[in-house]
């Protein structure tokens, strides 16, 4: 969420910021209700300071009068009695614009920061450097070709339990999947993380502070019955974890990794990777998730960023690192390294990882201060995968298919698989 004073101050400012997301965003609404508000403040304050005033004139006149029900008393206290009422609908009217100010606010994404590259969309994204050698080979099998005959997957009967686009892992799958979510927590827990293990269910309080809602309320679903949704992601109860927190700034950074299933709705995108992992509505995910003093976070993006490829690197699958452009940051995010992995079979990089610094936009939304130089200050939050394990599982399938048909398994991974090689049973 958006500061309300550097909206009401700097709306100009503002809106050339937000406009860089390729997009015009009108704020004045939302000026003109701050400024509104700013006057009430002040003629709430008037009253209040002329009601104190009547009060010890009411004092005094009994005093002197001896007499607490004189005429001219009793007029003082209706008197007092209209400050108290005025003030009453002053607050009232106060209250609902609070509630227009934050609903219109809660609207409006993070401002881009000034380091992201300027561009409207995701060709003008910028590739900072590669690592590995990609595959290129003729005749490469597509992950779910690979899976269909090694019987890792089934799409098909998974439509008889729930609808398309869901997946049952089976055997070596199952397995495959289980030995990258333990090896990817062990690799960043030894590196400072602490692992939580959060609810799959989220209030709706918690979308909103993470910025999932109400802006991509049509991504997600949600049970009817109850004010719960199925977690698009982590980073939404990882943020909520302290909402409403005062953490002790000795403890920051603050950082954590969580194993989740997530679930998205993938509006929009049908028609688009239909087969095999890399567009799901459910799929798993370790993300990571740092809680830092605002004057780090730069620091803190750089090596939340190392962190996520580092999983790659020792997997020893081909990546390339992506600086994200204004046009294609997404709503929360101020600035945005992707990670994408080779897939050998379609001849492309894809998105694995995309690592945020988010800034105070969801500390904000959440109200998650830390005491720094004796001021309750907003701290800034990063989020990365660590990686997704349906897409790093498809890389490791097309980048280590063998000619006989069998798949190597990465030699970081094989104490957590118990085999060096993936073959039919």
């Amino acid at each position: 969420m958006l500061d309300q004073k550097l909206i009401r101050e700097n709306p100009t400012s503002v809106e050339e910021s937000l406009s860089l997301r390729g997009k015009v965003f009108n704020i004045s609404l939302i000026q003109e209700l701050t400024l509104k508000k700013k006057e009430i403040d002040i003629e709430i304050s008037s009253l209040q300071s002329e009601s104190k005033k009547l009060s010890k004139l009411i004092g005094q006149e009994i005093s002197k009068s001896k007499n607490n029900d004189s005429t001219e008393v009793n007029n003082l206290k209706k008197k007092g009695n209209e400050y108290r009422t005025k003030i009453s609908e002053f607050e009232e009217r106060k209250r609902t614009l609070d509630k227009n100010i934050h609903d219109e606010i809660c609207n409006l994404p993070n401002l881009p920061s000034q380091d992201a590259p300027v561009g409207k969309d995701e060709s003008h994204n910028l590739q900072v450097k590669t690592w590995g050698d990609p595959l290129v080979k003729k005749n490469l099998k597509s992950h779910w070709e690979i899976g269909e005959s090694l019987n890792l997957f089934d799409s098909v009967k998974s439509t008889k339990i729930s609808k398309s686009r869901f997946i049952t892992l089976i055997g070596n799958g199952a397995r495959l999947e289980r030995a990258l979510i333990n090896f990817m927590l062990d690799m960043h827990t030894s590196n400072g993380y602490l692992e939580l293990m959060p609810p799959a269910l989220v209030n709706s309080e918690s979308l909103t502070g993470s910025g999932q809602l109400p802006k991509f309320s049509n991504e997600s679903f949600k049970c009817s019955n109850d004010d719960l949704w199925l977690s698009p992601t982590a980073e939404v109860p990882l943020t909520a974890f302290h909402r409403n927190d005062i953490i002790d700034s000795k403890k920051l950074p603050l950082k954590y990794v969580a194993y989740s299933p997530c679930f998205r709705r993938e509006a929009g995108s049908y028609g688009r990777d239909t087969k095999g992992l890399i567009r799901l509505h459910q799929f798993n995910k370790v993300e990571l998730y740092w809680f830092c003093d605002p004057s780090k976070s730069i620091e803190a993006h750089k090596k939340i960023t190392l962190d996520a490829e580092s999983i790659l690197k020792k997997l020893n699958l081909p990546y390339r690192l992506v600086d994200i452009c204004t046009g294609d940051l997404g709503f929360s995010s101020s600035r945005t390294f992707d990670l994408e992995v080779w897939l050998p079979s379609s001849k492309c990089y894809r998105e694995i990882s995309s690592c945020s610094n988010c800034l105070d936009f969801q500390a904000r939304r959440s109200s998650i201060r830390a005491k720094i130089d004796k001021k309750n200050t907003y701290l800034h939050t990063l989020n990365g995968s660590g990686l997704a394990i349906g897409r790093t599982m498809a890389a490791i399938l097309e980048n280590g298919q063998q000619t006989d048909g069998s798949v190597k398994i990465p030699d970081a991974l094989v104490p957590y698989f118990g085999s060096n090689i993936l073959k039919t049973d």
